[in-house]
C-alpha cells in the first residue's frame, strides 16, 4: 500500500542551510519523522539525475545503489539495498505498452550488481531513514501522457502490495530565476514555480502549462510530477504540507501527501 508520497529537493543548500533554506531543511527533518511514524518499509524513488535515456524511462535492476557526496564541510555516503522483485514487477508490467528500460550493471546479482547513486537521490537520502528502494529516472522525450500512464502502473502495483511503500519524487523547480545563474533569467520561472505550488493538491492542472513556459522556466520537476500524478490517481492521498524557497537560481520545495 502507498502510505506516503513526497516531493523533495536535491539542491546542496538544504544540507547546510542558511537563512532562505532553513525552512526546507527543517521540513525534510519532519518528513523523515513522518516516514518513521507511517512505518514506511521501502521507497520507490524517482530521480531526474540518474541514467537519463531521452526516449525511455530507466528502471534500475541492480542489487545495490551506492555513492557519496560532499558539500562544504559535510561528507556522507550511502549504500542501499534495492528491491529487485518490485523493480522487475514494475518493469515487466510497464514494458507491455510503454518505453521503459531495465538497467543492471556489473553482475546480474550479488555484491557486484551495483550502480552509483546520483545527487538527486543522495541528497534527500541524507535526511530520510534507510530503506530498501526502487530507483526510476523519467524520460523527457516521451509524451506527457505516457509518464502519467507509467505512474498509474506504479500506483496500481503499490496499491496492491502488502508492503508499506513511500514514493519519493526528487524534483527541483524552475532554474531561470537569476541572471547570474547558468540558465539566465526568465519571468516564466516565477510563473512556473507559483503555478506548481498552487496546484500541488490538484496535479492534473499541470497539464495546463504551455510547453513554451516549461522550456523557458527550465524546471527539473515537471516530468517527475506527471509520474506522481499517475500514482496518486490510483492512490488518492491528501496534501499535508508544502514549503518553498529559492535560495539561489532555482526553486526548491518540500511537500508530502498522506
Amino acid at each position: 500500500m502507498l502510505t506516503l508520497a513526497a516531493i523533495v529537493p536535491h539542491g546542496d543548500e538544504i544540507l547546510v542551510p542558511e537563512d532562505n533554506s532553513i525552512r526546507l531543511h527543517n521540513a525534510m527533518k519532519v518528513l523523515a519523522k513522518r516516514v518513521k511514524e507511517k512505518k514506511v518499509e521501502e521507497y520507490i524513488f524517482v530521480s531526474p539525475h540518474h541514467l537519463r535515456i531521452d526516449t525511455h524511462i530507466a528502471i534500475i535492476l541492480t542489487e545495490y545503489l551506492e555513492g557519496s557526496w560532499k558539500y562544504k564541510n559535510l561528507k556522507f555516503r550511502r549504500k542501499v539495498k534495492c528491491d529487485k522483485e518490485l523493480a522487475l514487477e514494475i518493469y515487466e508490467e510497464a514494458r507491455k505498452n510503454l518505453p521503459v528500460v531495465g538497467v543492471n550493471f556489473g553482475a546480474l546479482e550479488g555484491e557486484l550488481s551495483k550502480i552509483c547513486l546520483d545527487w538527486g537521490t543522495l541528497i534527500p537520502l541524507y535526511f530520510l531513514p534507510k530503506r530498501k528502494m526502487v530507483l526510476i529516472t523519467p524520460a523527457r522525450g516521451i509524451p506527457f501522457g505516457s509518464l502519467i500512464d507509467f505512474g498509474k502502473i506504479v500506483g496500481k502495483i503499490v496499491r496492491d502490495s502488502k508492503k508499506r511503500i513511500g514514493v519519493i519524487i526528487s524534483a527541483d523547480h524552475a532554474h531561470a530565476h537569476r541572471e547570474d545563474g547558468p540558465y539566465g533569467y526568465h519571468p516564466d520561472a516565477d510563473y512556473y514555480d507559483k503555478y506548481v505550488m498552487e496546484n500541488l493538491d490538484n496535479l492534473e492542472n499541470l497539464l495546463g502549462l504551455k510547453e513554451e513556459t516549461i522550456e523557458n522556466a527550465k524546471p527539473d520537476s515537471f516530468w517527475q510530477l506527471l509520474i506522481l500524478l499517475g500514482i496518486l490517481k490510483e492512490n488518492p492521498l491528501k496534501l499535508k504540507r508544502k514549503e518553498y524557497a529559492c535560495p539561489t537560481y532555482f526553486g526548491m520545495a518540500v511537500a508530502w501527501y498522506e
